[in-house]
């Protein structure tokens, strides 16, 4: 995601928040930088401030929701001090998905991101479930049926992001783009490497492991039911 706040203190540390539960996380502090990096990568969510000299949050939503600017058409979660009802409807209407106003708590700050993000993986609650696998976002919980996962941060935005897209081929260059951030090394093996622990830590014994190598193509989270369910009861993203 990316975190655009012309304020620098404060930018940086909401991304430091975000980071710390697991989020890749980019910054940005005006309006035109903010543009540059849309331009360029492939956001999830942006968390905008409106009050900004030169390009002002305001137009940098109207460009983000404009043909062919932001790859993916990230969720925007407007942040600002402006709180009266006429901007609140302003920015909605500039294209923003949700509104909160400075000063604001972290912790709500963190669960209207798992909220907008949730919109995208198509569940209304904080626990994505695969198969026997269960993720609580709000908690930061990882579960295999009765079995809890001891996760480090990033192998659980890891398994959240594969969780998420769960059947799909997902290439390194993808899984480094969404889960670590611009500052990470394309050539380093650090995807690879994240991958395995992880997918040790899914295994049980005697069993195939959870996460596939495509070869040549990137790797897949497999779909399976929960133990004593037939193939059609798979659970997914949340939904049975």
């Amino acid at each position: 995601m990316l975190v655009v706040d012309d304020e620098v203190d404060l930018a940086d540390a909401v991304a430091k928040g975000l980071r710390r539960e697991g989020y890749a996380v980019d910054v940005a502090y005006g309006g035109e930088e903010a543009l540059e990096k849309i331009r360029l990568n492939s956001y999830d969510l942006v968390c905008l401030d409106i009050t900004m000299p030169g390009i002002d949050g305001r137009q940098v939503c109207r460009e983000v929701r404009s043909d062919g600017l932001a790859p993916g058409q990230p969720r925007v979660l407007m942040l600002t001090a402006r709180d009266s009802l006429d901007d609140r409807v302003a920015g909605l209407d500039d294209g923003a998905d949700d509104y909160l106003v400075k000063p604001f708590a972290f912790p709500e700050l963190s669960a209207r991101v798992r909220s907008l993000l949730r919109r995208d993986a198509g569940t209304s609650t904080a626990v994505i479930e695969v198969g026997d696998l269960q993720l609580d976002t709000a908690r930061h919980l990882a579960m295999r049926g009765d079995h809890k996962l001891d996760l480090t941060a990033k192998e659980f935005a890891l398994l959240r992001y594969f969780m998420t897209h769960a059947g799909e081929v997902l290439s390194q260059e993808t899984l480094l783009e969404h889960v670590w951030d611009e500052h990470a090394d394309p050539f380093t093996n650090t995807v690879r490497v994240t991958v395995g622990t992880l997918r040790r830590k899914l295994v049980a014994e005697g069993e195939q492991p959870l996460i596939e190598t495509i070869i040549g193509r990137g790797y897949r989270l497999r779909e399976l039911p929960r133990q004593g369910s037939g193939p059609g009861d798979t659970l997914r993203e949340g939904k049975s």
